[in-house]
């Protein structure tokens, strides 16, 4: 693996208390599906963490948590309003759509991969053809967004209420959901159900899990036929004390703040040294893990050509590329210092 990997938070393992935690939950035998101790004290901790009734689903994977949550929020006929760069437009391979059953996804434009109030109330009028048109039933937002940017609670809340005057419901992508707490320093509830956000799919495989999600709704109204879907899909895992035990330990002595915290700082530290830099230009604010920047080509072929590895967000135009760098739990600050050292004016 190059010594300076800065292509994903995905990249790095495991946080030792995690795999500590998954190999403690294989000691005795448990109840399957749900029914062992962990999933049950789970729902009980995330209950205190939101200040909340919840219900909480594990999943392996944030791909299923997003769709099968969608899905269940929609009838196959609705339509989820979304950001044009969203994971569940660009990455996920259509899950949305398959898994319900052909909803429909409407990708919306807006600065720094948010999506604002207005762009759902220009989108509306295009759906008001009664049964010829898709039924606006979910706003998908994603917390931290695909630029690394954060909404803040009024931000949320705006949005929100913009559904809610449309009837639609209120998904977020929380994948990189401990990044964005950290960044904005306010309650987990200030950011979801007190906001208006009906279910949240809580990531933390990118954080420091093996591969554990949680689908968490506020109301418990809103489940609906999710088991059945999350059961019919493939993703109810029979031995699930594994990924609630995961997410236990990640949950326990705030782990996954402080791993948030440290990944969100590098990634300043990063955006600081390159900022600084002759000809680089940062294209979009820091303020989780993710950082977006604009190099000349030649320096990212040599910063690659010296180990470096990233990803070119877009593909190069004028002679440079826009590259996407991502801070994560477990990056050395070593690797930070090699490349900022190795970037010299071209």
């Amino acid at each position: 693996m190059p010594t300076m990997n800065f292509s994903s938070d995905n990249a790095y393992g495991a946080a030792p208390e995690i795999v500590q935690a998954m190999a403690a939950a294989g000691i005795s035998p448990e109840p399957s599906y749900g029914e062992d101790q962990f999933t049950k004290r789970l729902s009980s901790r995330l209950a205190e963490i939101f200040e909340h009734e919840v219900a909480v689903f594990p999943v392996s994977t944030g791909t299923a948590a997003n769709a099968l949550s969608l899905a269940t929020l929609c009838p196959p006929h609705g339509a989820v309003f979304c950001h044009a760069e969203s994971h569940i437009v660009m990455d996920e391979c259509a899950a949305t759509e398959f898994l319900g059953g052909g909803l429909r996804l409407v990708a919306l434009p807006g600065a720094h991969g948010k999506v604002a109030p207005a762009a759902i109330e220009a989108a509306l009028p295009s759906f008001r053809r009664g049964v010829h048109s898709s039924l606006p039933s979910a706003v998908s937002l994603t917390q931290a967004t695909e630029y690394g940017t954060v909404y803040t609670p009024v931000e949320v809340a705006a949005v929100t209420a913009a559904a809610r005057k449309a009837g639609m419901a209120v998904h977020m992508d929380g994948a990189r959901f401990a990044n964005a707490l950290c960044h904005l320093g306010c309650h987990p509830a200030d950011i979801t159900w007190r906001a208006g956000v009906d279910v949240l799919c809580f990531g933390a495989t990118k954080n420091g899990a093996c591969g554990a999600e949680a689908v968490i709704f506020f109301d418990r109204a809103k489940v609906r036929d999710f088991e059945y879907r999350r059961k019919r899909s493939g993703h109810l895992l029979s031995k699930m004390r594994f990924a609630s035990a995961q997410l236990l330990a990640y949950l326990e002595s705030d782990l996954w703040l402080h791993h948030a915290s440290r990944a969100n700082a590098l990634a300043a530290q990063l955006a600081a040294g390159l900022a600084a830099v002759p000809g680089v230009k940062l294209a979009q604010p820091v303020e989780a893990n993710e950082i977006f920047v604009y190099l000349p080509e030649a320096l990212a072929n040599r910063l690659r050509s010296d180990g470096a590895a990233f990803y070119d967000w877009e593909p190069p135009a004028a002679g440079r590329v826009l590259a996407r760098l991502v801070t994560s739990f477990a990056t050395p600050e070593t690797a930070i210092a090699d490349f900022l050292a190795r970037i010299r004016p071209t």
